[in-house]
C-alpha cells in the first residue's frame, strides 16, 4: 500500500472510529441505569477511548490500539442488545392502551379506540371504546399534517372516511411514561417505544388543533376504496403485532412518517425512498409530485385552504368536527 493510499484508508478508519465512539458515548449516557455522574463517566471515558484510539492510528502501534477499541465497542454493543423494548409501564394517559382490531367478513372490530376529551394538553377526560366499521363503506383517506417546530418537522395523521360520515384516524406516536417526553436524540438511543393510537378525529387532531393550537393542515388524498382499505388493515396488522411484541422508537427510523411509508410500500411495491420522508414536515410536497394530491390547483394553494387550526379553535371540539374541518378543503374525489 502507497504513503497516500495508507493514509486515505486510516483518515477513513479514523472516521468509522469517531461515528462509533459517538454513538457509544450516547448510548452509554442515555441507557446506563446509573446516576447522571457516573453515566457521564461512561460515557466521557469511552469518548477519549475513541479519541486515543485516532490518535494511535498515526502511531507504530495502531493494531493494539484498534484492537482495545473494538474489544471496548463489542462489550458496549453486546450490552446494547440485551435492552428490549417493555411491555408494561407506568405510560402517559393518552398512550396507555395499544388498539388492536379483528376482521370478520367485511366487519372491523376495534379495541382500545380512543376518544379523550381535550380542554388543554394537561386537562383531559379519558374515554377508551370499542368501535365496529364495514370495511365496504370505506371510501376515502385524508391525511393530516401537524407542525410543532418549524417547516421541517411535523407529525402525521391518517384518516379513514366511510360513507356512512365515520372517521377514524390513526397516528404512530411515542408511547411515553408519566413524567416523560419526546426527544428527537434520546430517542434514537431505546429511550421510549412505538405506539400505534386510533382515535375520534375530535381527540387525535382537535388535541393538536385545539389543546395544543399546533399548524393543523389537511390533505384530500387521491385514492380508491380498494387501497384505502389495503392501507387500513396494514394499520390494523400493525397494531395487533405491537400489542404482542412492543417496538423501540426510533426519531429517524421508525416514526410517525417512515412506519407509514413502509406500510404504503407492502401496497403499491417499490416506492422511492425521498429525503422529504425524513424531513417529514415536506411530505405534501412529495406526495403532490407523486400525484397523490389534487392536482387541479398548486400545492401552496393546498396548503393555504387546507390550514384547519383557526377554523377549530373557533368552532370548538363539537361532534361535527370531522364535517366542519373539511369545509372548503379541496378534494380529488370531486373531479
Amino acid at each position: 500500500m502507497t504513503g497516500v493510499m495508507r493514509t486515505i484508508f486510516l483518515i477513513m478508519l479514523s472516521l468509522l472510529v469517531a461515528i462509533a465512539s459517538l454513538w457509544a458515548a450516547l448510548a452509554l449516557w442515555y441507557r446506563l441505569p446509573f446516576g447522571e455522574m457516573l453515566r457521564l463517566g461512561f460515557a466521557l471515558g469511552f469518548a477519549i477511548l475513541g479519541l486515543a484510539v485516532i490518535i494511535g492510528l498515526f502511531r507504530p502501534r495502531r493494531l493494539r490500539a484498534l484492537a482495545t477499541f473494538c474489544l471496548a465497542l463489542a462489550a458496549v454493543t453486546t450490552w446494547w442488545m440485551t435492552i428490549t423494548p417493555p411491555s408494561t409501564r407506568n405510560w402517559a394517559p393518552d398512550v396507555a392502551r395499544q388498539v388492536t382490531g379483528q376482521i370478520d367478513s367485511s366487519t372491523l372490530t376495534l379495541t382500545d379506540v380512543r376518544n379523550f376529551t381535550w380542554r388543554s394538553p394537561t386537562d383531559f377526560d379519558v374515554n377508551w371504546e370499542g368501535r365496529s366499521y364495514d370495511l365496504d363503506q370505506l371510501q376515502s383517506v385524508d391525511l393530516f399534517m401537524s407542525y410543532w417546530s418549524g417547516p421541517a418537522m411535523a407529525h402525521m395523521i391518517v384518516s379513514f372516511g366511510f360513507s356512512t360520515g365515520e372517521q377514524i384516524a390513526w397516528s404512530v406516536e411515542v408511547r411515553r411514561q408519566i413524567g416523560g417526553g419526546f426527544s428527537p436524540v434520546a430517542d434514537m438511543f431505546k429511550t421510549n417505544t412505538l405506539s400505534i393510537v386510533a382515535a375520534d378525529e375530535r381527540d387525535l387532531v382537535g388535541t393538536r388543533t385545539n389543546a395544543r393550537g399546533e399548524d393543523v393542515q389537511l390533505f384530500r388524498i387521491n385514492t380508491t376504496p380498494e387501497k384505502a382499505r389495503a392501507l387500513l388493515l396494514q394499520y390494523v396488522a400493525a397494531s395487533n403485532r405491537l400489542a404482542q411484541r412492543p417496538q423501540w422508537y426510533n426519531s429517524l427510523f421508525t416514526n410517525c412518517t417512515t412506519v407509514v411509508f413502509q406500510m404504503i410500500r407492502t401496497i403499491v411495491g417499490e416506492v422511492p425512498l425521498d429525503w422529504r420522508v425524513l424531513a417529514n414536515g415536506y411530505l405534501p410536497h412529495y406526495a403532490y409530485d407523486a400525484g397523490v394530491l389534487d392536482s387541479r390547483l398548486p400545492l401552496q394553494a393546498l396548503i393555504e385552504q387546507g390550514r384547519i387550526t383557526a377554523r377549530a379553535k373557533a368552532h370548538g371540539l363539537t361532534p361535527d368536527y370531522s364535517t366542519m374541518v373539511r369545509e372548503g378543503v379541496p378534494s380529488p374525489l370531486e373531479n
